[in-house]
């Protein structure tokens, strides 16, 4: 899968109602916490049927088509070689869209270095995902407007980053995750400068690939391929971001 989220066409008749009926329906209710608030930029949060939802609802088709299992969640990592390529704002419209379809998501800030979800979500980020995997208690907000989608935060930089998510427990969690939710999608930092993308997408096994138009440069773009292809994750997708 080859796409540009500025002129993908989308009919929702097609891809999305097929795969909503093989979907496993499941309850999940989220630590209470006070609720995160979509940010304007993330369009398709407050304007459904702007072209650029439509855009990222035609992404989360194409991601569908994809699925592996219809009983397990399925889990992307996004990535990206640099910062500045628009991968957590897109991490964040993907997980939007997965919701909207009405099944429990969540979305991951695993940017342990320089976090953003908890930013463009306007979330504490006193604790997050650094938090819980060394104390086995994830804190989910529940967002406002949204209610199937959960937001784990990365919470404040730790000093072992990289380890951390190399850790058994960070493992359990994503297991556990695939049991309790339909749609997992993992924001991660940019794999240039750090190694932590890769980890989580050796352990996630997909990986939703991100270039920047005039942002990313080429090099990097291939390096970042090469370093993923010694890993045991699967490329489900490449996105040059035009937004």
């Amino acid at each position: 899968m080859n796409a540009e989220i500025n002129d993908h066409s989308f009919e929702p008749s097609a891809g999305d109602s097929l795969q909503i009926r093989s979907l496993t329906v499941k309850r999940f209710i989220p630590s209470v916490v006070p609720p995160a608030k979509p940010s304007a930029r993330l369009i398709i949060a407050h304007d459904p049927f702007a072209p650029h939802s439509e855009k990222i609802r035609a992404l989360r088709t194409e991601l569908l088509l994809r699925r592996e299992s219809a009983t397990q969640a399925d889990v992307v990592a996004l990535m990206s070689p640099c910062a500045g390529d628009g991968r957590s704002q897109l991490a964040a419209e993907l997980a939007i869209a997965f919701a909207q379809l009405g099944r429990p998501t969540l979305l991951v800030d695993a940017d342990l270095r320089n976090p953003s979800q908890h930013r463009l979500f306007g979330a504490s980020n006193q604790a997050g995902l650094a938090q819980a995997i060394e104390t086995g208690n994830p804190c989910f907000h529940p967002v406002e407007g949204l209610r199937q989608l959960s937001l784990l935060t990365a919470g404040p930089t730790p000093d072992n980053p990289l380890e951390l998510l190399l850790d058994g427990r960070f493992a359990a969690m994503v297991e556990e995750w695939r049991s309790t939710f339909d749609f997992v999608v993992v924001d991660t930092a940019p794999v240039t400068h750090y190694s932590d993308a890769l980890a989580v997408a050796n352990l996630v096994k997909r990986v939703l690939a991100l270039s920047r138009a005039k942002h990313t440069p080429y090099k990097e773009s291939s390096d970042m391929l090469r370093r993923l292809s010694a890993t045991r994750s699967q490329i489900v997708g490449a996105v040059i971001n035009h937004f």
